[in-house]
């Protein structure tokens, strides 16, 4: 029986459109949702084996706002950027050449793996008015509550990189490990819900182009975080986090806020790494905030 998402009436009503570029020599695909002529646009980036479906939720709450969403280089529909590596610095040129070419000038939404990024990038000059940052990493994932889960999953990873490549990728692509990611991660006790977030990860979480860019992205994802970059954002800055995340705990995320310039921090109970899924009216509502114009009009 098919899995029905909670959010599909309010995503109807938004215009979607397929659209490519060409960045760093690579074809990017992404999607545009809502009206060109939108007050404010923003350029989403997803999280680490995700594509751009991920963060559909949260722009079904956003009313009448433009969002760019491009799948990550490798990962969905866009291709791996040919002759590179795909770290940090890739995944960094690529967003800011990517904002460059189809929005300049809009505000950039980072979740999980891509609040890595899009700090990475912000931080290395992209023109942004305002930084949003959904789940941020703002500790090493290695020293998080799950930090054995975490190194379970650099052995993982490894394995994969290492066997031969059909066996690999097969492992990397296996169903009841993904269910097994997908179980860990989510909170809600919604069985509704609960079917719609372990379908989502069933139907994408396997959409890498090949175990060499997966272990590239992992490896990227677990040797940085956004504290790195913080200082150097003088941007207006929203980090949107979990009081129940087990990669960053919210105690880390308080202390991230206080390595920004200027960066305010909504926490959100009863939900953990998955607020794209579990709590997105939520995560909407405190972007919308966020945006909007402020008494004296500056926003």
């Amino acid at each position: 029986m098919p899995t029905v998402s909670p959010y599909d009436s309010l995503l109807a009503r938004i215009p979607v459109r397929r659209l490519e570029t060409e960045v760093l020599g690579g074809t990017t695909a992404y999607w545009v949702y809502g009206r060109d002529d939108a007050p404010q646009t923003l350029v989403a980036v997803h999280g680490f084996r995700g594509e751009h479906h991920g963060l559909e939720p949260v722009v079904a709450h956003l009313g009448d706002v433009r969002v760019i969403m491009p799948d990550l280089p490798g990962f969905g529909e866009t291709a791996p950027i040919p002759g590179r590596e795909h770290d940090l610095e890739t995944y960094a040129d690529w967003l800011t050449a990517f904002v460059a070419a189809v929005a300049p000038g809009a505000v950039v939404v980072g979740h999980s793996f891509g609040s890595i990024v899009s700090s990475a990038a912000v931080a290395g000059g992209l023109p942004t008015p305002r930084l949003i940052l959904i789940n941020p990493i703002g500790a090493p994932a290695l020293e998080g509550p799950r930090g054995i889960f975490t190194r379970l999953a650099v052995w993982y990873y490894d394995v994969g990189a290492r066997i031969p490549r059909r066996a690999g990728e097969a492992l990397l692509r296996n169903r009841l490990i993904v269910r097994v990611m997908s179980l860990a991660m989510v909170k809600t006790r919604d069985r509704t819900l609960r079917r719609f977030v372990h379908d989502q990860h069933d139907t994408y979480f396997s959409s890498f182009a090949d175990r060499d860019v997966l272990r590239d992205a992992f490896v990227t994802s677990v040797s940085h975080d956004v504290r790195a970059f913080a200082p150097r954002i003088p941007q207006p800055t929203l980090l949107i986090a979990a009081v129940q995340d087990d990669i960053t705990p919210i105690a880390a995320e308080r202390r991230l806020r206080e390595l920004f310039p200027a960066a305010e921090l909504v926490e959100i109970d009863g939900v953990g790494h998955l607020i794209h899924y579990e709590k997105p009216r939520e995560a909407a509502a405190a972007i919308k905030r966020f945006l909007a114009p402020s008494d004296d009009g500056t926003r």
